[in-house]
């Protein structure tokens, strides 16, 4: 009988239904839609880290990697954003924290064109680290990232 009982539990669990995505499992993860075409947006987006200050470390665009296989997605661009001065501060205060520069903007393109950005906050990204001048810096480079988000909107 105990065999049965414990047949029937694993066979319940088994035919549950997946979970379903978590599209924020990092804290101080922030998504915004964004009410312009996609590909607007990701040159809005482009012009606002430029007037703010921040360099394009990087790009990534996955649809364009898709293209070249004969394959359409939806657009998807990652941005990959920093500055030298910060990158010599957070190094200065913590070697570890290396793994998180660039700072990363993800935009990607809603059923209907719109655009949708994913980001992290700065301060979040670098809180797991627990070290005083990181936080100071992180601080600053939220005010940055959220004027970027703010003067993209635009």
């Amino acid at each position: 009988m105990r065999i049965l009982i414990i047949a029937v539990a694993l066979m319940a669990t088994a035919v549950t239904a997946p979970r379903a995505e978590n599209p924020a499992p990092y804290p101080g993860t922030e998504t915004v839609r964004i009410d312009k075409p996609f590909a607007q947006y990701v040159k809005d987006l482009e012009a606002a880290i430029e007037a703010n200050d921040m360099g394009i470390v990087a790009r990534a665009c996955a649809d364009c990697g898709a293209q070249k296989i004969g394959v359409t997605i939806p657009g998807n661009r990652v941005f990959m954003i920093f500055k030298p001065p910060y990158a010599v501060r957070m190094l200065k205060a913590s070697v570890a924290a290396g793994i998180e520069a660039p700072l990363r903007l993800y935009v990607t393109e809603e059923e209907d064109g719109a655009a949708r950005l994913t980001y992290r906050l700065p301060s979040a990204v670098f809180a797991p680290y627990e070290v005083a001048e990181l936080d100071t810096m992180a601080d600053e480079l939220d005010s940055i990232v959220t004027r970027i988000v703010a003067d993209s909107r635009e």
